[in-house]
């Protein structure tokens, strides 16, 4: 449905000038629904006003639908349904008779309108404010008027840049329903900053960060990069006892005991922290040595759990340089070594 090849967008010439999105490629298939990642600045929205073709690319190939975006411009956003991330309505118009009006520019036939226009708004969730005037409505409803707008020429491919930008919970929950909902009907590219976002409406992320591509994948690839970065052990019995023996296992970089006001007497909470970021398999081995020197220490281990990073720390980890990062899961690092091994 897109394929883009070697985009570039320059502002700017000479030493001065600089690339808003550089070198950028990826392909988006039929069906899908693709997070497009990036923090503020990271020519998310370049790259959609290119595809949208509302702004010209300095090199580089763009096709929609199989249309070239430069040499078969009309036909290529015939196929496209934009939601620019501050939606442009007319406050003095009723949201039935503006989207009836815009479905006239897109120039759906005069027979067909009224029934698109219903669909839009059906399915945009706003034919209940059908007849309000747009400057009266919330925020999340002119949101979600912007969304009908862009469906109401039935496109196969809807491009939407950050269409939750301002809302509150409630409001954002909405749009995430219907964007999950569009996804079943239509091809949806949906540009956003917030993890979350992808996570809830997404099956694959694109990841951009100073004009580049850094990541492509699943969203199961994402999590894979949620590495075990400490351990919490709830244990029964002396607590030095249990910070020593604990403290002792290699790999483990620092042991806090933090009791939570529910926990019962001799009961206590050790919070540790490896020295590096294990995988799965290095997190189960060093489990494994805790949970056996807690024992040979004495105490009781009622409760074992390994924290991981959060999304927004994986997402930080992907943007933190222009360089790409690959989804697919790292070579495993050693697991602790075992200690009866080397006593």
């Amino acid at each position: 449905m897109i394929s883009v090849q070697k985009l570039v967008k320059r502002y700017g010439s000479g030493p001065r000038g600089s690339n808003a999105v550089d070198d950028v490629s990826f392909e988006v298939d039929k069906g899908e629904v693709v997070g497009f990642l990036g923090p503020n600045g990271a020519g998310k929205s370049t790259t959609l006003r290119i595809l949208s073709g509302f702004l010209g690319m300095t090199s580089g190939k763009v096709t929609v639908a199989g249309h070239d975006i430069r040499e078969q411009s009309f036909e290529a956003r015939q196929k496209i349904g934009y939601m620019p991330e501050a939606v442009p309505l007319y406050p003095e118009m009723r949201v039935a008779e503006y989207l009836a009006f815009r479905a006239e520019l897109k120039r759906v036939p005069r027979r067909d309108r009224a029934g698109f226009v219903d669909d839009a708004m059906q399915k945009a969730n706003v034919d209940d404010v059908a007849n309000v005037l747009i400057g009266n409505l919330s925020k999340g409803y002119r949101q979600r008027v912007g969304l009908a707008d862009a469906l109401v020429a039935r496109p196969p491919l809807l491009i939407l840049d950050e269409p939750t930008a301002g809302l509150d919970p409630n409001q954002i929950r909405e749009v995430r329903e219907v964007i999950r909902d569009l996804g079943k009907e239509h091809t949806v590219l949906l540009s956003t900053h917030i993890l979350s976002e992808v996570e809830a409406s997404c099956s694959r992320v694109i990841v951009i960060a100073k004009g580049k591509l850094v990541a492509e994948g699943t969203m199961e690839d994402l999590s894979r990069k949620r590495r075990a970065a400490g351990l919490v052990l709830v244990v029964r019995g002396d607590k030095e006892r249990a910070l020593a023996a604990v403290g002792a296992v290699p790999g483990i970089a620092k042991v806090t005991c933090e009791d939570p006001p529910a926990t019962s007497a001799g009961t206590h909470e050790l919070r540790c922290a490896w020295q590096k970021k294990l995988d799965d398999a290095g997190t189960a081995g060093a489990i494994e040595q805790a949970v056996a020197a807690l024992v040979a220490a004495g105490c009781f281990v009622r409760e074992v759990r390994a924290v991981r990073s959060s999304l927004e720390e994986v997402f930080a980890e992907l943007t933190s340089s222009a360089a790409p990062v690959p989804l697919d899961p790292e070579p495993p690092p050693e697991a602790p070594a075992d200690p009866e091994a080397t006593s």
